[in-house]
């Protein structure tokens, strides 16, 4: 069993930086990729990054890339997103999610929602013009 807490939503102006944590709980969080996913208004919860459990590798979806980083500190139990030039589109409830990849590999949905087997609560993250 694995709990995430996520911090460090707000509110900020189009073009700010905002970073985001997710601490996990247990001492199995090495054993998890990771994932970063966001659910604006209205819409479907969407995927926006990911990083293997070695932080080898990461994984941005095309409308972050190049602003946001996805890293993590397994000594801390943390998944970070750090997110630069923001803009309005960005708005949303952002969600940190884990995936025993020790247990179930990566397979092809751990870039989807269906994949990741622990979810936070949610930290909205609100940009203005």
């Amino acid at each position: 069993q694995v709990q995430l807490v996520e911090s460090g939503g707000g509110l900020v102006q189009v073009g700010d930086s905002l970073s985001l944590s997710c601490a996990a709980s247990g001492r199995t969080f090495s054993s998890h990729a990771m994932g970063w996913f966001r659910q604006a208004p209205g819409k479907e919860r969407e995927f926006v990054a990911a990083i293997s459990w070695s932080g080898s590798s990461t994984f941005y979806a095309d409308s972050v890339r190049g602003r946001f980083t996805i890293s993590r500190d397994n000594a801390k139990n943390t998944v970070y997103l750090q997110m630069n030039s923001l803009k309005r589109e960005d708005t949303a409830v952002y969600y940190c999610a884990a995936k025993n990849v020790f247990k179930s590999g990566y397979g092809p949905t751990w870039l989807k929602s269906e994949g990741y087997d622990y979810w936070g609560q949610g930290t909205q993250v609100t940009v203005s013009s």
